[in-house]
């Protein structure tokens, strides 16, 4: 059985989702892509995720077709895909139901720039419209609003986050959470007070040096 480090990822991530309260039941999924070969791999539908192993992972082309698996695939595999064909630098999509942010998505609000950490994911946690889950239209849908971003807003259905690995899509889906209660609670007392332009310029900017960086010896 070919690529047991992501399946195994998947798998522990998946768990993650449940213990991080970032979803219930079997809700959401998790996709990562090997660029290399062209296929991804993807949660199965409808097992709880402290029931998942390696083996019910499924492996798919980006046209959707299952080349690995006797599971059946997640039914939102249209919206893991469509990054992976049109992007050079997301190698894994995590989808989410956590309580706040869907709640947020249900009110077709964005999130705006409240806090900092709102860097990870970009200007602003943009919501897309809704659309019916498991179809190429949300996949075409939450791709066109996401543009330079790192994740959004599913109306009236969840969260969306993409990252360059599984464990970086997974904090982004993390902070939108954060963000999303943020909001609520803040709402609830008064208007926030939001970060203006420049201020976000340099958010964004030093996030993209944030953590441990690696110096090439030359």
């Amino acid at each position: 059985m070919k690529y047991m480090t992501e399946r195994q990822q998947i798998v522990e991530f998946g768990k993650k989702l449940i213990t991080e309260k970032l979803t219930t039941g079997t809700g959401g999924n998790i996709s990562i892509f090997i660029r290399e070969d062209n296929v991804m791999l993807i949660s199965p539908s409808g097992i709880p995720y402290n029931e998942t192993k390696p083996e019910d992972i499924v492996v798919l082309d980006l046209d959707g077709n299952v080349i690995e698996g006797t599971r059946k695939p997640s039914s939102e595999y249209h919206m893991h895909c469509i990054f992976y064909q049109k992007t050079d630098n997301v190698n894994s999509v995590v989808h989410t139901h956590s309580d706040y942010a869907t709640a947020v998505a249900c009110l077709l609000q964005d999130i705006e720039p409240l806090h900092y950490i709102i860097g990870s994911v970009g200007d602003k946690v943009r919501c897309c419209d809704y659309k019916t889950f498991g179809t190429q239209e949300l996949a075409d849908e939450a791709y066109r609003v996401m543009g330079d971003n790192n994740g959004i807003l599913l109306g009236n259905h969840g969260v969306l986050a993409v990252g360059p690995n599984c464990a970086d899509a997974f904090s982004v889906a993390k902070d939108i959470e954060f963000l999303a209660k943020l909001k609520i609670r803040a709402e609830s007392i008064g208007t926030p007070v939001l970060l203006d332009e420049e201020q976000m310029k340099v958010v964004v900017e030093k996030f993209g040096t944030y953590g441990q960086q690696v110096e090439q010896e030359v």
